[in-house]
């Protein structure tokens, strides 16, 4: 399993509006949305930052203005926006609760962000829990001991909480003029 990067996070956040690091930054202050599920220093920003720069996915430019100091904004090249479009689309979601809880709700927020639809990322999501849980609910039947059981029956809770989580987060979609998708 990877280790989830706030990468993609950080290509979806330039491809609303350029930005420079403190803005960035700022999407990840504990009390924010991101920073409720990322934890991101200011030097883990501006590695990632550079290693996407490097990488071709964004462009730094440095501005000044008067007597502030010089800020780098950074804009998302087509490349990064291939690459957003990508995670965006990603067919296969993972099921571990890890993967869901940074990377599927930094997809929601995204592309909650961007105005695309999340009905069919709920969906994805939805697929891999079930097909998860299928497996989880097989093993238990085949448990050979007690302690087994238990770590089985642990991760069936927690693929059902999650899928009652995500027909709440259907609901709401359905239900909240607010946060409609927009077609």
């Amino acid at each position: 399993m990877r280790i989830p990067l706030p990468d993609e996070t950080i290509l979806g956040l330039l491809a609303a509006s350029p930005q420079h690091g403190y803005q960035l930054l700022a999407h990840f202050e504990a009390k924010s949305e991101l920073g409720r599920v990322w934890t991101l220093s200011r030097s883990q920003l501006y590695a990632v930052l550079k290693r996407l720069e490097a990488s071709g996915a964004v462009r730094g430019q440095n501005f000044s203005s008067g007597s502030s100091p010089t800020r780098r904004v950074y804009t998302l090249t087509e490349d990064g926006r291939r690459l957003l479009d990508a995670w965006l689309q990603q067919p296969q979601l993972s099921a571990s609760m890890r993967q869901i809880r940074v990377q599927f709700i930094s997809r929601l927020y995204i592309a909650g962000l961007l105005g695309r639809p999340a009905g069919d990322l709920i969906a994805r999501q939805r697929q891999a829990c079930l097909a998860q849980l299928q497996q989880v609910q097989e093993a238990l039947k085949r448990a050979g001991s007690p302690s087994e059981m238990m770590v089985l029956d642990f991760v069936q809770g927690q693929l059902e909480a999650a899928l009652d989580w995500l027909d709440r987060c259907e609901a709401m979609l359905a239900s909240s003029p607010h946060i409609q998708e927009k077609q």
